[in-house]
């Protein structure tokens, strides 16, 4: 079952950004199109079995440069709350950051306009942001305390890799703010 459809996933990612912050809401859709949350833009990727950075490059782009920020997180990390949203948002500011989780990176990650066009050059469909991250400095924002950030999605040692099926939350946070990185 793709994660977007497993019950109460979508909502929470959804509630979690925009109670912990964020303005606009986008889900890019790939494997399976789940009912339409109210208030939510809904962005389809057509090459969503290409994987995780070609859903990234769908929402990234549907954003284009009408935010200041871009928040990208993911359904399959159903404990991630609005704290975690609000503590990144806060303390990333104008920077580059994401959570991590007794300092194992994971989502929200936060990208400020100026990291948007590098970022979108840079994307690999099977790779995502990952090696973005890796390569540029970015603030690493502590939030183990509020909650495990566990990927449900990361397969256990020795696992037979799927073609991806989890669907990326990007959302735009404070349109109009013209504060960069």
């Amino acid at each position: 079952m793709p994660k977007i459809l497993v019950p109460g996933w979508l909502a929470r990612a959804v509630g979690a950004l925009r109670e912990g912050g964020c303005s606009a809401v986008g889900v890019v859709t790939g494997a399976a199109r789940p009912p339409h949350l109210a208030g939510v833009d809904v962005i389809h990727c057509a090459g969503w079995e290409r994987g995780i950075g070609a859903s990234l490059r769908a929402g990234l782009t549907a954003v284009g440069d009408g935010a200041a920020r871009v928040v990208v997180h993911v359904v399959d990390c159903p404990d991630v709350g609005p704290e975690v949203v609000d503590r990144v948002l806060t303390v990333a500011g104008d920077r580059l950051a994401r959570a991590v989780f007794d300092t194992r990176p994971g989502h929200p990650v936060v990208l400020p306009r100026l990291y948007l066009a590098p970022l979108l050059a840079a994307l690999t469909d099977v790779d995502g942001a990952g090696p973005y991250l890796r390569e540029h400095a970015y603030l690493a924002v502590e939030c183990g305390d509020l909650a495990s950030g566990r990927d449900i999605d990361i397969p256990p040692v020795g696992a037979v890799h799927r073609p991806h099926d989890a669907t990326a939350v990007a959302q735009s946070d404070v349109e109009g703010d013209e504060r960069r990185a």
